[in-house]
């Protein structure tokens, strides 16, 4: 029973943390596709303007590979308990900081450089706040069901999202458009603290990682980490970068350019897609837990690779539907993607990931492979769909063609991995302190 306790309590502390980072992630991505071109960048175009708010987002990606392996490094020398305080204060008071930015139109191009440098604070806070998530429940989970705690930050990221996109409709529906510009963007930014209160709360009681302690007290930490990374881990890192090809595809794809595309490609309100970007986080709470107790059953390697093919050859379906502007048929588009195949590699990227790696390098394993993929490909993905429908003159293939191939590198990478570290805590004596 106590067991049962600690357990749960870990794992909701894991979920709110991976609230903020989603809510505070989830709202910069739809405010660059909905706002801040009208705010930041006003005298630079339609497209110019759109091209360069979403650029500021990628900046964000760019910088949780830092913020990754810098607090991975220290969470595999002091555990992942303390340093998910860390990433809660960085990524709330990021947020809350671009809630308080001057416009354009008030201080001219300081207010674009000071929203470039909060969002890479964001960028190195959720760095290391989701995988630290991840590995403080599954670390916590019996083997037999990694998969399904190890989800579970995922359905935090969708209740963030979730309820960043709820506010951001309310104010957006509720205010003229001149007040919602003036001042009502703002408001959802700096409610960002409200979260990063609740998940200080909860996890003030939780304990660290037993598997990581437990290993650390046996064999001390690993010296020269972030090299002695990469030696323990093997071939293993750049499979793993492979792998998370895809579930940066079909997370940001629908979340972010589709409200950018039903917006000036198709032409269609954009309370539209923010509805349906609602509906299908909030069928997550569903799937990714099936998801990830599917992983459990059968293996992460498979329910990733059955994700990521559906979602490749379900493209040019989803970029179908939401050219028709009809709301249910949009829905229905993001759900299929960012929910249905979206959820699959989510689940099976944690538990596989969970897996992997040495328990005294993994938080720096986890971060480096996760992260770095999310800036090459989940960072620019808005940015690269947006050139490239332009290049076609408004239609998607080239889209649907760069993404395909994406997942395809993904479920190669995800073939050449195993399902499980047998060994995880093996490491030769010269190696640890």
């Amino acid at each position: 029973m106590a067991r049962t306790r600690r357990l749960t309590r870990t794992t909701l502390a894991s979920a709110v943390g991976s609230a903020l980072e989603w809510y505070d992630f989830s709202l910069y991505g739809t405010a660059a596709a909905l706002v801040l071109p009208k705010v930041f960048f006003p005298g630079d175009g339609a497209t110019a303007g759109t091209l360069a708010s979403l650029a500021t987002f990628a900046v964000g990606f760019f910088a949780r590979p830092v913020g990754g392996i810098v607090i991975g490094l220290l969470g595999d020398r002091f555990g992942r308990r303390q340093m998910l305080f860390v990433t809660l204060l960085l990524m709330a008071a990021s947020s809350v900081l671009i809630g308080c930015l001057p416009s354009y139109g008030q201080v001219g191009v300081a207010a674009p450089a000071l929203l470039v440098v909060l969002r890479v604070f964001q960028g190195l806070g959720a760095g290391g706040e989701y995988a630290g998530a991840m590995l403080l429940s599954a670390e916590h989970a019996e083997k037999g069901s990694r998969g399904f705690h190890a989800s579970i930050p995922s359905v935090g990221n969708a209740f963030g999202s979730v309820i960043a996109t709820g506010i951001f409709f309310l104010f957006q529906q509720t205010l003229s458009e001149h007040a919602f510009l003036a001042w009502g963007w703002r408001v959802p930014f700096l409610l960002s603290v409200v979260l990063a209160a609740a998940g200080y709360l909860i996890r003030r009681k939780v304990e660290d990682s037993p598997e990581f302690t437990a290993a650390v007290r046996t064999k001390g930490v690993v010296r020269g980490r972030f090299p002695e990374m990469l030696r323990l881990s093997g071939r293993r890192v750049p499979f793993a970068m492979l792998m998370s090809i895809a579930p940066n595809v079909l997370t940001y794809l629908p979340s972010v350019y589709a409200l950018t595309y039903l917006s000036k490609t198709v032409g269609v309100s954009g309370w539209i897609g923010l509805v349906g970007i609602i509906i299908a986080n909030m069928i997550k709470f569903v799937t990714i837990p099936t998801a990830g107790r599917l992983a459990d059953r059968i293996g992460g390697r498979r329910v990733m690779i059955i994700g990521s093919v559906a979602g490749a050859i379900l493209l040019y379906p989803f970029f179908a539907m939401l050219d028709t502007g009809t709301p249910v048929v949009v829905w229905a588009a993001l759900v299929m993607i960012f929910t249905l195949c979206c959820d699959m590699t989510l689940a099976s990227q944690a538990a596989m990931l969970s897996g992997l790696f040495d328990v005294r390098v993994r938080y720096t394993a986890v971060t480096f492979s996760r992260e770095i993929t999310g800036a090459v490909v989940g960072g620019t993905i808005p940015f690269v769909a947006a050139a490239l429908t332009s290049a076609g003159d408004g239609r998607p293939w080239l889209v649907c063609v760069c993404c395909g191939v994406l997942c395809a590198l993904g479920v190669i990478g995800t073939a050449f991995l195993p399902e499980d570290r047998r060994s995880a805590d093996t490491a030769p004596a010269a190696l640890v302190a």
